[in-house]
C-alpha cells in the first residue's frame, strides 16, 4: 500500500512510464524495463509420493537450503524481447555488469537506452564500478538514461511476451 503522502508522487511517477510506454517504437532508442529479486532455492529432504487416483501428491513441509540465487531481467515490451539470468550473489559489482552487458552486448548499436528500474542502488552501482563502454567515450553513463521508479510495480503493468531476445 502507498502512504497517502506519496500519492502524488506516485502518480506522477506512474504518468511518466505510461506516457513512455505511448511513444512510438524506435529501435535505436530501445526502453528497457530492469527488475531484480533474490530467491532461496530449496529442495526436498523426503520422497514426495506420487497421486494416485483418490489421493493427491503428498510431500512433507520439510525442506532443505540450497543456498540463494539473485534474478535479473531485462524486458524491452514494444519489441517483445527478455532476457534473464541467474547470479549467486547480489552485489554492486553484478548489479553493474548486467548493465554493462545490457549496453555493450546486447544494445551496442543503441541510442539511449532508457532503463526503467525502480532501484536506486543500480545507478549507484554503474557510478561506483565506473563501467565504461569500449565504443562511448565517458562510458556507460553517455549511453543509458536512468528511468528510476519507486514502488511502481512497472513489471506488473506492462505486456507479457513469449518471445527471448
Amino acid at each position: 500500500m502507498i502512504p497517502p503522502e506519496h500519492n502524488g508522487e506516485f502518480a506522477g511517477r506512474m504518468e511518466d512510464i505510461l506516457d513512455l510506454c505511448r511513444l512510438p517504437y524506435d529501435p535505436a532508442i530501445p526502453m528497457v524495463c530492469m527488475d531484480e529479486q533474490s530467491r532461496q532455492p530449496i529442495g526436498e529432504t523426503r520422497k514426495i509420493i506420487p497421486a494416485e487416483p483418490g489421493k493427491p501428491e503428498r510431500s512433507d513441509y520439510e525442506y532443505e537450503r540450497c543456498g540463494t540465487a539473485n534474478i535479473f531481467i531485462f524486458i524491452e515490451p514494444p519489441a517483445g524481447h527478455r532476457h534473464v539470468s541467474v547470479t549467486e550473489r547480489r552485489t554492486a559489482s553484478d548489479r553493474a555488469e548486467e548493465v554493462r552487458e545490457l549496453a555493450v552486448v546486447r544494445y551496442p548499436e543503441a541510442g539511449p537506452i532508457r532503463l526503467v528500474c525502480d532501484n536506486l542502488n543500480t545507478i549507484r552501482s554503474v557510478l561506483f564500478m565506473r563501467c565504461h563502454h569500449p565504443n562511448r567515450p565517458g562510458g556507460l553513463l553517455n549511453v543509458l538514461k536512468f528511468i528510476i521508479h519507486r514502488n511502481t510495480g512497472v513489471g506488473r503493468t506492462l505486456p507479457r511476451s513469449n518471445s527471448a531476445r
